[in-house]
């Protein structure tokens, strides 16, 4: 019964497939060059981003009286993407990225791009478009995000991952010759 159990369980963890990083070479090995057929795989994220959002609004004004008032507000949003978030590829960008979608709506997409030389040749990483001292900024939606992650301080070491799996099948055919009489 112990028997049974293991090899169960060998073949399920065999059977399953491994979350690689989509690369220029798996690209090129699987043909992946055209819109349909980038829309037919699942990507994933390498690592939690967090897309930060914050509006203020300050006014200074004088009352009839002649006392000053400032008045500040500010709102908040944040967007969290987890390790391993399933999303979609939307289209090409204009510099090459891959636009990848985590939900619906209009203009709801993260540019990934391939980074120059380096140990991580080939992999596509987050590209951010708007990158200043006060860190990368992505436009998601309709608004400007600040964009960080849980693996670095800089939100361009998070990649796609795609999972590969191999198969091997082979056919096998035998026959067993009787040989010939005279």
């Amino acid at each position: 019964m112990k028997y049974i159990v293991l090899l169960s369980l060998a073949l399920t963890i065999l059977s399953c497939g491994v979350k690689v990083p989509y690369t220029t070479q798996i690209r090129d090995e699987f043909g992946l060059d055209t819109e349909e057929k980038m829309g037919k795989v699942q990507f994933f994220v390498s690592g939690t981003i967090y897309l930060d959002e914050e509006k203020r609004n300050d006014n200074q004004n004088t009352t009839q009286n002649g006392t000053l008032i400032s008045s500040t507000s500010s709102s908040k949003e944040s967007v969290i993407i987890p390790i391993n978030t399933r999303c979609v590829f939307d289209g090409f960008g204009t510099k090459g990225e891959l636009l990848v979608r985590f939900e619906t709506g209009e203009e709801k997409v993260i540019p990934f791009a391939t980074k120059e030389g380096g140990a991580s040749t080939g992999k596509r990483f987050y590209f951010s478009p708007e990158t200043t001292n006060s860190g990368s900024f992505v436009k998601y939606g309709s608004s400007r995000y600040k964009v960080r992650t849980n693996v670095t301080s800089d939100p361009r070491n998070v990649h796609l991952l795609v999972v590969k799996r191999r198969l091997d099948r082979s056919k096998r055919k035998e026959r067993v010759v009787k040989g010939m009489k005279v």
